[in-house]
Formats: structure tokens, sequence, C-alpha cells
């Protein structure tokens, strides 16, 4: 008999996703794992992904708990979900995406065998028809059961997705997805890692993240500072946890998700005066904290410089912003 929990919930937040549902749905119910509840919320949806979670409800209604919802966002439709979950332990899949058949299976195995309270796999980006264009190993080179006590590097080094992790149920006591704002992954999963001990990851790549072509082009705006925001929220939460003295991963997930991941998400700002406005506020998030050139170029992540990692044309606009050469990266852009 199996060391792990009976039943696992996965949520699927669902919006207007009509060409993409089936083959996300199709994945959850082809679960090795058999004891699994697919909680379905239909986000106030207005093309036929209503219909087509209707249909899928009524032919497994053992599987299938469809909700439907005024629309709220993201947030509010995981939080909808994660309420009405009855599992031990919970999953979150968006509906665009799909995921493997050993998926569930083989997270909730790791998480009775390590006594975890996450779960991590690998995540592959897929087009449209299928093909990989990218695969995103999430911890290279660490042992498969990981003990924060003695690895916390990985809380600075961690790619902060909710949708290729396994949960236990218990972390969401008192926490929820923050809603009204974007970038509700980088605000939330951090601070359930405070709240572990034990991690587990599989080197497989379960996940299957589809590059939508409509969504490549979307426009970056504003919404980006939201990442300086969900970083500011982690900070007042790991001050009382119980790796509150491990200043040097708390720099660390300042620099990666503070100052590389916005400044990635800036590069794709079109409009000239924002472009300055969100670089103004930057500057003054590495002020306030202290965070140096220096520290930022000498960044390693799992042991390796982080910034001679990248291609060359991102390294370039990174190094030409940390020299002040703002106008000429507007050139550039």
């Amino acid at each position: 008999m199996k060391n792990v929990p009976s039943k696992v919930s996965v949520i699927v937040p669902v919006y207007n996703v009509e060409n993409y549902l089936s083959k996300c749905l199709d994945s959850l119910l082809a679960q090795t794992w058999q004891n699994i509840e697919i909680v379905v919320v239909d986000d106030g949806s207005t093309d036929h992904s209503t219909k087509i979670i209707q249909k899928y409800s009524e032919n497994y209604p053992d599987k299938i708990k469809a909700f439907t919802k005024e629309n709220g966002g993201l947030s509010d439709a995981r939080n909808y979900g994660i309420d009405r979950a009855t599992g031990d332990f919970l999953g979150f899949v968006d509906s665009d995406d799909y995921v493997s058949e050993t998926m569930f299976e083989e997270m909730l195995d790791l998480a009775g065998k390590h006594h975890a309270e996450m779960v991590i796999c690998n995540i592959q980006k897929v087009d449209e028809h299928g093909s990989v264009t990218q695969k995103l190993t999430q911890i290279p080179n660490m042992p498969e059961k990981i003990e924060l006590n003695n690895n916390f590097s990985v809380f600075s080094d961690l790619s902060y997705f909710a949708c290729n992790k396994l949960f236990r149920k218990e972390l969401f006591a008192h926490k929820r997805f923050k809603k009204g704002v974007h970038f509700e992954d980088i605000q939330l999963i951090p601070q359930l890692l405070l709240e572990c001990k034990t991690l587990a990851h599989t080197q497989n790549f379960h996940y299957q993240y589809l590059e939508r072509t409509d969504s490549i082009t979307k426009t970056h705006n504003e919404r980006g500072l939201d990442i300086l925001k969900a970083v500011e929220d982690v900070e007042e939460v790991f001050q009382s946890s119980l790796y509150s003295s491990e200043k040097k991963e708390l720099l660390g997930f300042q620099i990666l998700q503070g100052v590389y991941s916005y400044l990635a998400y800036l590069a794709f700002v079109k409009n000239e005066n924002l472009f300055y406005r969100m670089s103004d506020e930057l500057d003054e998030f590495m002020r306030k904290r202290g965070v140096k050139i220096k520290d930022i170029l000498t960044y390693n992540r799992f042991g390796k410089n982080y910034i001679l990692s990248l291609p060359l044309k991102k390294m370039i606009f990174y190094l030409l912003f940390f020299a002040g050469q703002k106008k000429l990266i507007r050139k550039l852009m």
C-alpha cells in the first residue's frame, strides 16, 4: 500500500479557452492516479467553455466537480476552487495547458516517500502543434529530497510557478492567492514554501505549458509593478518565518524576482514614459534594500552565475540597464 494520502484535488480555473480546454481535461482524466477530483471553476466565460465543462461534468461525474461564478480573475477562481476541494493535496493546472498521465501519481509518491509538504516537477513549453520549444529544468543537481534547513538556497533559486507543484492542503489553511493583482504566484508560492520543512522534486517534465500565439504579443504595461509588490509581501512574511536569519537567501530572492524577473518584463514595455517610470521604481526598490550592482552581477542560481547563463541579447539588456544606459536601451528596443 502506498504511503501517500488517498486523494488529490486539481483546480482548473477556466476563462474563454474553448480551443484548449478539452485537451487539458483529457490529460487530467487520463491520470494513472485514480483517486483524483478535478475542480473546474468557470470564471464567467463568454465563449463555449461553459458548454464544454457541462459536457465533461455530465460524462465524468465521479471525477469532475464543476462550478460557475462571476468573472473575478485567476486568483479569485483558484481561491474558489481551494475552498471547495476535498483532497489531501492540491494541484493547479491552467486550462490551456496539459500534463503527462503519470504526473500526480509520481508527485504523490514522492510526497509520501519523503514526507514533503511541496513537490515540484519540470516544465516544458510547447507550441500549438504540441512541439516542445523549451525545457525548463526546475531544480538541477540537488537530491530528490530537499530539507530546507540544510538546503535553503532553493528559496532564492526556485521558479515560483503554481502549476508544476503539488501542495499539502494544510499549507492553504491561512493562505490564499491575492486578488486583483498580476504575478500572484510570485506573491504566494514563496510564502507557502516558508511554511515547509521538506520539498521533493522529480526531473520528469510532467507539465506542458502552452505558448499561445494570441498571448505572445500581449502588451506589457504598469501591471509589471505588481512584481515588486509581490516581493514586498514575501519579505514581510519572511521576517517572521522559520528562516528569518537566512539573509543571503532573501537577497538572492530579491535579486532574481525583484530585479531580473522585473527587468525581463520591463524589456517589453513599449511606452517610453512608462518605461522610465518603471525603471525609477526599480531603482528605488534596490536603494531601499541596499541591493548593489555587484550583488546582482555575482548572483548565482543553483551554483552558476546567473547573468552569464543568459542568452546574449538578454545579457546585453541587463548590463546596459545596470550601467545606467537607459536611453541607449530605448534606441535598441
